[in-house]
């Protein structure tokens, strides 16, 4: 692919809030770069990257989804990415790899949670964006409120280039800042857009000169000399402005807002123009910063063309029981043959390319190599996850990885059928080579299989996924909580095990004295026996007899923590004694002691950090107190938020991602780590001590 090819290439995400009509957009453009024969809608189910059955049913995208089209002289290569909270850890990693994001907004509910949370994630990357304000058509819609809000959330260099004409129902067409022109858009019988260009309608055409000099102050600081000249009064010339307009996309500086309506297709053959003309090709944008393997070094990695050495990153994994993985890669520089080797720097493996695949939704088009700006996917590549980094073995390199979040809502997982034990780890193996967000781990304290991951839509899911791909049935639960026992003050105990039943007995026995220890400290053995009361060789086994003990504790069967046992007494029988008679004395001696020591219940405590904006602040520090949580401090998080840091009992807060969500309109996040373990609260213990036995009881 020479130089002039790779101009040609437009490669980007269309990102947002959920119901902003990102899919209908993907459609729109697709119908009229005549890629597909009928405009799909989302409510019958017929889309291109709407596709997986999970989506249809719930009429929401979940998945990044690929499309390409050809528009004039250039290619596009088109994410249409998920908009929900959490599914939005997918958009993330389209926006690693893409050139620019088209963020849309929906001309009737504006700027929501999501906008800002994508808009981050384009900063983060150091993305060009543009956006485009949808559904002009709807009742509500409202472009001028919509523009002030896109203003107030991300600054006054979002600057309009087109504006409607007519509102609602009434929605026919756009004004075009940049050509000053009116363009009328009429479907004729074969539901087909045939546009009519006119002169900016009288009513108009006050507001259109108006906007355009706003247009024009933004674009013009670009360039100091095109500036000086704008400041003097000199008119600016056609090529000027679209110089300075593109220049500015490029560098961050300037964030053009475009219009229309994807369901109606007005406007979308404008946007089409527009992409072609001012979004950046891979050649306009910096080098990339990455690791040389070899030199142990950060480098600049050039987006070249010929003779350059193959670097791509894998940015999505859909994992099929039957036909293997799909791997989505988008390649930075060089070029991949299809019949060809590639090495895995990530996971220093290398892999047989067979054929290489175009992806246009869920449809697959072989093609004989993927060139700069390109997306591709392989099939049944080996040891390649989300994330890694594929290359020239000649030219060893490593992408930087995207940095997720860590899950936020947990679930206990196990087969509904004893004999899927099988089925569901291969399950739990495809699934987390597909999900880079979703963590599955047995939790040792309770024993239960645990998923975690970014919320209760997300967990279903992937629990769905793992029913229809893998056929293993689920039993889900909120998890049990790893509950622990100890001690408040020092007890003496003795324990005796003696048996005599024909020929040669058992005997163990042994004094201990049990005390508590600070918080954390964990188990100690203190051996102070005087003489030889008790031989050398059967002391350990009093200890092991009290550690197994201690898996079991004596209030509710909860493993006890924090304690010194010391041994400083007993007896044994020179033909009688063994290691197993001492076990079995020291198991005693625990039970008895502990049992006087006033046990007590302790419960995990989590810190909780809660990032919300200012006006929650109150409601967010009643729930907590509410949910039993101290509030340990508040700092400044910028843009009119706080945090507010806490510790909460873990048994409170399960569900605390739909709590949040609920009470903050899902624009709070928070983050949680285990901190300590602390006395349950006795009239809470009474009661999970009695459940505990209760199911200890209809167990068995």
């Amino acid at each position: 692919m020479t130089k002039h090819d790779v101009e040609k290439v437009r490669t980007f995400a269309l990102v947002g809030h959920g119901d902003a009509g990102k899919t209908s957009l993907t459609e729109a453009m697709l119908y009229d770069a005549n890629m597909t024969t009928r405009l799909g809608k989302i409510d019958s189910g017929n889309t291109v990257t709407d596709y997986d059955p999970k989506e249809i049913k719930r009429g929401i995208t979940i998945n990044s989804s690929l499309a390409y089209l050809n528009w004039k002289n250039s290619t596009f290569n088109i994410i249409d990415t998920p908009g929900y909270l959490d599914f939005i850890i997918d958009t993330k990693s389209s926006l690693r790899v893409v050139d620019c994001a088209i963020i849309v907004v929906s001309g009737v509910s504006g700027v929501e949670v999501q906008t800002e949370k994508v808009w981050d994630y384009a900063e983060e990357f150091q993305l060009p964006r543009i956006f485009f304000i949808n559904k002009l058509d709807r009742e509500r819609a409202d472009f001028d409120r919509v523009g002030e809000m896109i203003k107030e959330n991300f600054g006054q260099n979002a600057v309009p280039v087109q504006l409607p004409i007519g509102s609602e129902e009434h929605f026919q067409g756009i004004v075009d800042l940049l050509k000053m022109k009116a363009f009328y858009f009429q479907t004729d019988k074969d539901g087909k857009n045939q546009i009519e260009e006119k002169d900016i309608p009288a009513d108009l055409k006050t507001k259109a000169d108006e906007f355009r000099q706003k247009m024009i102050e933004a674009v013009a600081e670009f360039d100091d000399a095109i500036l000086m000249k704008y400041l003097e009064g000199e008119e600016l010339s056609k090529e000027e402005i679209l110089t300075c307009l593109k220049g500015g996309l490029i560098e961050r500086k300037v964030f053009p807002v475009l219009c229309g309506s994807a369901t109606k297709n007005v406007g979308i053959e404008l946007l089409l123009d527009f992409i072609e003309d001012y979004l950046p090709n891979p050649l306009d944008l910096p080098d990339i910063v990455v690791t040389d393997l070899k030199a142990q070094k950060e480098i600049k990695l050039k987006r070249a063309v010929e003779g350059s050495p193959f670097a791509a990153l894998v940015f999505k994994t859909i994992t099929d029981p039957y036909v293997g993985n799909l791997t989505y890669f988008r390649v930075f520089s060089g070029e991949l043959n299809s019949d060809s080797q590639v090495y895995n720097s990530t996971q220093d493996t290398e892999n047989r390319v067979g054929k290489i695949f175009r992806m246009q939704g869920k449809d697959q088009s072989p093609v004989s190599k993927v060139s700069p700006g390109g997306i591709g996917a392989i099939a049944k590549l080996k040891k390649t996850n989300t994330g890694d980094t594929l290359c020239d073995k000649e030219f060893p390199i490593l992408f930087h990885k995207v940095e997720y979040p860590e899950p936020i809502m947990r679930l206990a997982i196990s087969p509904k059928s004893k004999g899927d034990e099988d089925k569901l780890s291969i399950a739990i193996n495809r699934i987390q080579e597909e999900e880079p967000t979703i963590q599955i781990y047995r939790d040792e304290d309770t024993g239960e299989t645990i998923i975690a991951g970014m919320g209760e839509s997300h967990l279903d899911v992937v629990i769905e996924t793992m029913q229809t791909k893998f056929g293993v049935e689920i039993e889900r639960s909120t998890p049990k909580v790893g509950y622990k026992e100890t001690i408040r003050k020092k007890a003496q105990a003795e324990g005796k095990y003696k048996k005599q039943s024909g020929g040669r007995g058992q005997y163990g026995h042994c004094f201990v004295e049990f005390e508590p220890l600070e918080r954390g400290k964990g188990f100690e053995f203190v051996d102070k026996i005087v003489g030889g009361v008790i031989p050398k060789q059967y002391r350990p086994a009093v200890e092991k007899g009290i550690v197994e003990a201690m898996k079991n504790g004596v209030l509710a069967g909860y493993p006890t923590i924090d304690l010194r046992a010391t041994l400083y007494d007993g007896s044994y029988h020179t033909v009688d004694s063994s290691e197993m008679a001492f076990k079995v004395a020291g198991s005693l001696a625990f039970k008895k002691g502990v049992a006087i020591a006033e046990p007590v219940l302790l419960e995990p405590i989590y810190d909780l950090e809660v990032t919300v904006p200012t006006e929650y602040m109150g409601d967010i520090m009643g729930d907590l107190n509410s949910k039993r949580g101290k509030i340990m401090g508040m700092d400044e998080a910028g843009k009119g938020k706080q945090i507010i840091k806490s510790q909460v009992p873990l048994a409170e807060v399960f569900r605390y991602s739909i709590d949040l969500r609920s009470i903050t309109q899902g624009r709070g996040t928070f983050t949680m780590k285990f901190s300590h373990y602390e006395e349950v609260p006795p009239q809470i213990a009474q009661e999970i001590i009695e459940n505990t036995k209760k199911e200890n009881e209809s167990e068995s």
